[in-house]
């Protein structure tokens, strides 16, 4: 079990800092340029051939905006392009494709055929990252806790899961479900295993019982996988700053199995001109090069980024993000308060001050209490006279927080 002394989850000022130092190169202009021309082929497409219901669902989908979550979306391209996958096989060809012997089809087909390539390997890529990052968080969780019976327990637990889960998918094919209801329920099941992570965080579900056995099991690993996904986390900074680029390939995917979806059903009235064939050959290559470029990175900044940095480096970093370091006057016999209200357990409250010193060493008392809903008051930090100190500490209860600065001992001298 490795330790995790004076430690604490990595925060979204952290996530932003350590992000400071991978930057993503800048997606290349031809992803929107290639998007808004298959845009056009779609709308060419459905004028004077209204779409089905299904067609009609698949532009909406095409037309909204793309997910905010970033594993959604790397579900969402995984899906769209095995849809493209299965549309590039021979038998799913438009019949009159598949009856046609000319040369001009027997070069299409040809194109087909490499465009089809192209989405295997990049559908290979993205599958093997889902499954590595996913082990990589599971297997860091169990890195923390105790290699006892516990351990061995949620292993098992996980294992037991999985295989429910994969039973799932497997009943779905079997009775006939499409390739969108099979994503559908994976993305279904990435959350309940995100609700699994929320569980054994709070003690809650699965976990309630075995939780009561976790003595041992640190604290600050159950606020990490509680917290890690919270819409507003750490993961937060990691949409705003690397979400854009991805947001643009889900919306070129969905553009390109939209366009072929269309062309299939219309391809006897719409008949497939070279500037299409062109463009479309074109989007493929930039989709499945920038993507694969993109999964390479991100790969590379998740293997490198740590679950847990010191209080300390937590604290300072916040302060810095924050400019929150201000200059109080406590006038002699007064205090000063700051009240903190706490709306739920295992938040942070950190402190950082010194006195600036004259001739004469200063110092001040400093305590912390809190005060239930109830008005009962409960000494958290005892009082001290301090020069300066530094500190921080979990919040095991809801409620308010007071840090005190106490001068009413001095008669004569005001403290800064």
């Amino acid at each position: 079990m490795a330790s995790t002394g004076g430690l604490v989850p990595i925060t979204r000022a952290f996530l932003a800092s350590y992000y400071e130092k991978y930057p993503f190169d800048p997606l290349t202009d031809d992803v929107s340029r290639l998007s808004s021309q298959i845009r056009s082929f779609i709308q060419d497409l459905i004028q004077g051939f209204p779409p089905t219901q299904g067609e009609s669902l698949l532009i909406q989908e095409a037309d909204s905006e793309p997910p905010h979550k970033m594993d959604e979306n790397m579900w969402k391209n995984r899906e769209h392009i095995e849809e493209i996958l299965f549309l590039l096989e021979r038998p799913h060809w438009p019949s009159v494709l598949q009856q046609s012997s000319t040369a001009e089809v027997a070069e299409f087909a040809t194109t087909l055929g490499q465009l089809k390539d192209k989405f295997q390997a990049t559908l290979r890529i993205l599958e093997s990252f889902q499954s590595r990052n996913s082990e990589r968080v599971f297997n860091t969780v169990m890195t923390y806790m105790p290699q006892d019976f516990r351990g061995t327990l949620i292993r098992q637990q996980k294992e037991r899961s999985e295989r429910n889960k994969q039973a799932e998918v497997d009943a779905l094919i079997s009775s006939g479900g499409s390739i969108r209801d099979r994503y559908s329920l994976l993305w279904k099941q990435q959350m309940d295993r995100r609700r699994q992570l929320v569980q054994l965080g709070s003690a809650t579900g699965v976990y309630k019982t075995l939780v009561k056995y976790l003595v041992g099991v640190p604290q600050v690993l159950l606020d990490f996988i509680r917290q890690i996904n919270d819409d507003d986390g750490p993961m937060e900074e990691q949409r705003q700053r690397y979400g854009p680029p991805l947001y643009s390939l889900t919306r070129m995917v969905l553009f390109i199995h939209l366009f072929l979806s269309l062309a299939w059903q219309r391809i006897e009235a719409f008949k497939l001109n070279r500037l299409q064939i062109s463009v479309l050959e074109e989007a493929v290559d930039v989709y499945t090069t920038e993507l694969q470029r993109f999964i390479n990175f991100i790969s590379e900044v998740f293997a490198n980024s740590p679950f847990f940095i010191s209080a300390e480096d937590a604290s300072m970093l916040e302060m810095g993000k924050n400019d929150e370091y201000k200059e109080i006057t406590v006038p002699a016999g007064k205090s000063y308060e700051v009240s903190l209200t706490v709306e739920s357990i295992n938040s942070y409250i950190a402190w950082d001050f010194s006195l600036v010193q004259g001739k004469m060493n200063m110092d001040i008392g400093f305590s912390v209490e809190y005060t239930n809903n109830g008005g009962e008051k409960t000494l958290i930090l005892p009082y001290r006279r301090y020069e300066s100190d530094q500190g921080n500490f979990s919040t095991c209860m809801a409620g308010n927080y007071k840090l005190i600065w106490d001068n009413s001992y001095s008669a004569f001298f005001k403290k800064k």
